[in-house]
């Protein structure tokens, strides 16, 4: 693209770092299937970061994350809990229902954000042959709508789905924009905050492609490996994975770049949030935007930024920077929404 867009931290190229390693993977041979030096390296970083009581699987994609343990933790007859804006239930093209066989019950929620109260609707039909069994809840960090959960309502959130024995998922596409907002340790919002299986992002924060798939509930992950098969997510040359994953878990390389991201986030709302009939709607927390802005813009600002909208019928849309998203970039698209509102 001439002008740098918006539309989604997929949109970026990789991490030099990132292509560095993929280019010393690519020498030579290695085993096959996660069975190579750099998967292995991989793991122990997500050990050293996570607890060395997990289990890693790596896939292609964050679909192909989700679906895998979520596969994992539940049947075809259990229902899976999770926010009306939730990924898995809007962007994922019907996977949970096709390939889990599993129904998403959702819950409507301002800023993506699920609680035990809004969750307690769906306690109930236990045991009864005719209901879907609740079985797991979904949650979204950060969320679809850029907020993020706080350890402790992580933590309430875990703690009854326990209660009635179900377990928690958490799609963590942007976990690490997440963690970068928080700054605390991720074990925080994970390890001790109760998931049981979690989606590590590591596309969206520059990787070329590849995620993770992390229990701390090892129980969970007993046929994993043939889940991932049977859904097409064993990548036999499984170094090319490990090896993204160990350059941007070293030197908090992950935190380096959300961190960047977010604080451009953050720099295109300050400098928008004035601009007469602008109207943020969700308090800007990792690396999305969320905006009102004049209809009669909206085509001629995407021509030169692309971005996507969010609810057309409010004319709200979504801005996403990303780890080589710089501050020209945003004052340059800040201009022109100026130029167009004048």
């Amino acid at each position: 693209m001439d002008n740098r867009g918006f539309g989604s931290d997929n949109f970026s190229g990789v991490l030099p770092e990132v292509m560095k390693a993929l280019v010393e993977a690519n020498y030579g041979h290695a085993v096959s299937y996660g069975k190579d030096q750099f998967s292995q390296r991989a793991i122990n970083k997500f050990k050293d970061l996570l607890g060395q009581e997990i289990e890693v699987f790596f896939t292609f994609n964050g679909t192909g994350a989700n679906i895998i343990g979520l596969s994992s933790c539940i049947n075809s007859f259990n229902s899976i809990i999770c926010a009306e804006t939730a990924h898995i239930h809007v962007d994922e093209c019907g996977a949970t229902e096709k390939l889990i066989g599993s129904k998403t019950l959702t819950l409507p929620t301002f800023d993506g954000k699920i609680t035990k109260e809004l969750i307690d609707k769906y306690m109930h039909g236990f045991s009864f042959e005719h209901h879907s069994q609740p079985g797991v809840i979904s949650l979204t960090q950060c969320t679809e709508l850029g907020t993020v959960y706080t350890p402790e309502e992580i933590k309430d959130i875990c703690n009854y789905a326990h209660s009635f024995g179900l377990y928690v998922h958490m799609d963590g596409a942007r976990i690490a924009n997440a963690v970068a907002h928080l700054n605390i340790d991720i074990k925080e919002i994970t390890t001790y905050a109760g998931i049981d299986v979690l989606s590590f992002g590591g596309t969206k924060n520059g990787m070329m492609f590849g995620e993770a798939v992390i229990f701390f509930n090892k129980y969970l992950a007993k046929n994993t490996k043939y889940i991932r098969k049977q859904n097409t997510q064993l990548f036999s040359k499984m170094r090319y994975i490990g090896a993204q994953f160990e350059a941007i878990l070293t030197d908090n390389l992950w935190i380096r770049t959300a961190t960047h991201a977010n604080n451009m986030a953050k720099l295109l709302a300050r400098e928008v949030e004035n601009i007469p009939n602008i109207k943020l709607t969700q308090e800007v927390q990792a690396n999305e935007v969320f905006a009102i802005i004049p209809r009669f813009i909206v085509d001629d600002l995407r021509k030169k930024h692309f971005f996507y909208d969010w609810d057309t019928d409010a004319s709200e849309v979504r801005w996403v920077c990303s780890f080589d998203t710089t501050e020209n970039d945003v004052m340059n698209f800040v201009s022109y929404i100026k130029s167009l509102v004048d």
